[in-house]
């Protein structure tokens, strides 16, 4: 016991540890389930998420017994280019903030925001333009291309508006990005019976729920993959909107997903 003198640890400390690690692992099984669910959502799920999960699972577990057992398999969440500026000044005209950032929605389809945003991969330009629904993050409409053009806006329009009926006086936010202001676009929401709504100049927090979509797809996606071409990235794309659709469960959701969410929502109405 020499060894124990000169570290100055006391007997009974050492034979408490000695008999700690010579017992089997209770938590082996939960381990094995964490490691599953970490590898399935390619490293995109922290403690809460996979706590959330294994609930779901059926395993009884609180969130700090979960995040112990994340540093012993030593994993851990791997999330944490830029945005495109659509603005090019009064084109057309602008709408009132309508929304107020008021991001808080009782069912689906009452309040919907949108923005571009710009990826640059390989020498190429990407631009997605989606639609989210602020009852439970959804993506009900997006739209990819290689150049910022009208028909794109009009494009995802057209996908959205083929899942709500007319005159809903659902309230539409965007920023003032030159293609919300073309009379065209104005007049396609005026027909559908849709509110128009536009950030304040040079405000992003007036609509930062589309803002953090992207900065969520951008550290989830671009960050954290390695694509081999152009055509690659976008498959990967759609699929990732596919999976945060369909899958990848949300806190403030109750752990499920958007689509899971909505589902329920309709079945208690």
């Amino acid at each position: 016991m020499d060894l124990l003198q000169i570290a100055g640890l006391p007997r009974s400390t050492y034979y408490y540890y000695l008999k700690q690690m010579s017992k089997p692992d209770k938590y082996i099984e939960v381990k094995e389930v964490i490691k599953e669910i970490y590898h399935a959502n390619k490293g995109r799920y922290g403690y809460r998420r996979i706590t959330m999960e294994l609930r779901n699972r059926g395993y009884g577990i609180n969130h700090k017994t979960v995040l112990k057992l994340m540093k012993e398999c030593n994993i851990k969440c791997q999330v944490r280019i830029r945005k495109y500026r659509s603005y090019k000044g009064e084109v057309g005209k602008v709408a009132e903030n309508v929304l107020k950032r008021d991001f808080k929605a009782d069912k689906p389809n009452q309040k919907w925001v949108t923005d571009v945003t710009e990826f640059s991969l390989f020498g190429t330009k990407l631009y997605l333009s989606p639609i989210l629904d602020l009852f439970n993050g959804e993506i009900v409409s997006y739209n990819v291309s290689e150049r910022p053009t009208f028909h794109q806006i009009m494009d995802m329009l057209d996908k959205a508006f083929k899942k709500i009926p007319d005159n809903t006086r659902l309230i539409f936010h965007s920023d003032q990005g030159w293609q919300y202001q073309m009379k065209q676009y104005q007049h396609r929401l005026q027909q559908k019976g849709i509110i128009q709504s536009m950030s304040r100049k040079g405000n992003c927090l007036d609509n930062s729920v589309m803002e953090n979509f992207f900065g969520l797809l951008k550290s989830e996606l671009l960050y954290l993959q390695e694509f081999n071409s152009i055509e690659h990235f976008h498959r990967e794309l759609d699929d990732y909107i596919d999976y945060y659709n369909n899958k990848r469960i949300k806190c403030k959701l109750k752990g499920l997903s958007p689509v899971q969410y909505r589902i329920q929502s309709l079945e208690v109405a």
